[in-house]
């Protein structure tokens, strides 16, 4: 299945590359995130291959409609859809942005699939198989977190979202390394060993997290909430709690 995946999510970011020119937002969503073209041909694509791969399979995307997942909380199984994570990133056309595809089972991620389609890189994970790393269609390298080194930290933040926690975090580790980066390469740069700390506390949806969590976690690494709790998936509430991603699950941060 991953394989098929795979390939779904590298034929969206087609689809999103077709508008990547493109200044006019089809509208302002009610969270006052920006919605284009890209974001609507990702999901409709998606959620067509999707269905075509598995009709058992129900699928929660950020586009769905109240209508088509009524009755998501009785899904055991489902994908987790973020078309267009980063919308702000493609706009400015910065290249930051990804396609996101997760299989939930029970309430944890099992797969995921991570496309930037501008930088045409993809991280990928199964729980029970590893992560892993591909660079503009070549063999998948296995990718591992780090030991975390306390003289030499290294923070990875958002473009376009940071709170007062992270600001404290920056100021406790002064001498640390802070990359900025959008969308959810965020989470795959600790996943990869690249940094140690990708501390959110400003809010996310579960499908902004979902495809990244199952790469961070298969390449030994965690993302959970401030009090360590693991996140999962399709709860009562699809607003995730404040995270952090931890490449080093061992290290203390106090």
């Amino acid at each position: 299945m991953i394989e098929r995946i795979r390939e779904i999510a590298v034929s969206a970011g087609n689809e999103i590359l077709k508008h990547y020119s493109e200044r006019q937002l089809i509208e302002t969503k009610s969270d006052q995130s920006p919605l284009t073209r890209a974001d609507m041909a990702s999901h409709e694509f998606i959620c067509e291959e999707l269905h075509r791969l598995n009709q058992e399979i129900p699928v929660l995307s950020e586009e769905s409609s109240k209508e088509d997942v009524l009755d998501r909380l009785t899904w055991r199984r489902l994908w987790l859809v973020d078309p267009l994570d980063g919308t702000k990133e493609f706009i400015k056309q910065s290249g930051q942005f990804t396609v996101n595809i997760a299989l939930i089972e029970d309430g944890e991620p099992v797969l995921g699939v991570v496309y930037a389609p501008a930088m045409k890189l993809m991280y990928w994970a199964e729980r029970t198989a590893g992560a892993f790393r591909v660079d503009d269609g070549g063999a998948s390298a296995l990718i591992r977190t780090r030991t975390a080194d306390r003289s030499k930290l290294s923070f990875v933040a958002s473009r376009d979202h940071a709170g007062p926690q992270v600001a404290a975090l920056l100021e406790r580790f002064p001498r640390a390394e802070t990359r900025s980066m959008g969308s959810s390469l965020k989470f795959c740069l600790v996943a990869e060993g690249k940094a140690d700390l990708y501390l959110r506390d400003v809010p996310t949806m579960e499908w902004d997290t979902a495809a990244a969590q199952c790469v961070v976690e298969a390449a030994g690494g965690s993302v959970q909430d401030l009090e360590g709790k693991r996140l999962l998936y399709n709860k009562t509430d699809l607003r995730n709690p404040l995270l952090a991603t931890l490449g080093d699950r061992n290290f203390v941060w106090s």
